[in-house]
């Protein structure tokens, strides 16, 4: 079974040659360099200068019900995305994360990671709520989220430490369009 995949046909032309594909241990060096990316950092939780075992071990600990997948062009790795389910009763739940290379930013990387990810949760995984955090100044990111269908939910105030500040983050979510129609047609 081939485990990459082109992009979809509708993205831009610079990103015809990207290939998606699910994460692999030898991948631990190139999610490292792109954690160490100061734009990619600045979009997420992550601590200057991590460390390849720390992604090794984070690798190694990817849960089996969830989805991690890489953007690879002409070879690079560029960007990453992930899918954790949660568990119990919030199992119909997952969360979402993902990065792009800053010198891809803004070419369609970011879109194909997240068709990926919205996909495989609608018809693959039967997740029906998606949910994120993103940084209010994020505004690319934010307008990215909306495109799919999440919406904001809520404001997390000082909800990490970034670059010498605390900075807010909105709570985003995103429901599987069809829920509402299969939960009416329950009692």
């Amino acid at each position: 079974m081939n485990d990459a995949s082109p992009c979809p046909p509708h993205k831009p032309p610079a990103a015809a040659e990207l290939i998606l594909r699910a994460v692999r241990p030898d991948d631990a060096e190139a999610i490292t360099r792109l954690a160490n990316l100061p734009g990619y950092r600045a979009g997420t939780l992550r601590q200057p200068f991590q460390r390849i075992d720390v992604t090794r071990k984070w690798l190694d600990a990817l849960p089996a019900d969830g989805l991690h997948i890489v953007a690879e062009l002409r070879g690079e790795v560029i960007g990453n995305a992930g899918i954790d389910r949660h568990q119990g009763r919030r199992r119909h739940t997952a969360g979402i994360g993902m990065g792009v290379h800053d010198d891809h930013v803004g070419q369609g990387v970011g879109s194909a990671l997240l068709a990926a990810l919205v996909d495989a949760a609608d018809h693959w995984l039967d997740i029906v709520r998606l949910e994120l955090t993103v940084f209010t100044d994020n505004t690319p990111a934010i307008r990215l989220y909306e495109r799919f269908g999440f919406e904001r939910e809520g404001l997390h105030r000082a909800f990490a430490f970034r670059n010498g500040a605390y900075a807010d983050v909105f709570a985003m979510a995103r429901l599987r369009p069809d829920w509402a129609k299969s939960a009416d047609s329950h009692p």
